[in-house]
């Protein structure tokens, strides 16, 4: 299911986003998730879209959240913690085809 929501997203990132930033911990089982969609998901994501910026930042005891900055700087966040590769692929989805 993730790789479909990855697939459906392809090269359609940049319409009024300008920025995805995923936050995590490296080590907490909250964040097990969030990591594991990077290792599985990211290269497809960011070869599908290599212009956009895609930011992943990674703290010590941090809880997972997903950012989206749109135009004129406005943004939205999603709590990541203790999601499966599905959730956090299905809340990217979401994110990149919300408006703020």
């Amino acid at each position: 299911m993730a790789a479909a929501a990855v697939r459906g997203i392809g090269g359609g990132l940049g319409r009024g986003l300008r920025e995805l930033r995923i936050h995590l911990c490296q080590r907490s089982p909250g964040s097990r998730g969030v990591r594991d969609f990077i290792e599985q998901h990211y290269v497809t994501l960011k070869k599908a879209n290599p212009d956009f910026p895609i930011l992943i930042r990674e703290c010590s005891g941090v809880q997972p959240k997903l950012w989206a900055r749109y135009e004129f700087g406005k943004e939205k966040s999603v709590p990541l913690n203790n999601l499966t590769v599905d959730e956090v692929a299905k809340a990217l989805e979401n994110i990149v085809k919300s408006k703020v």
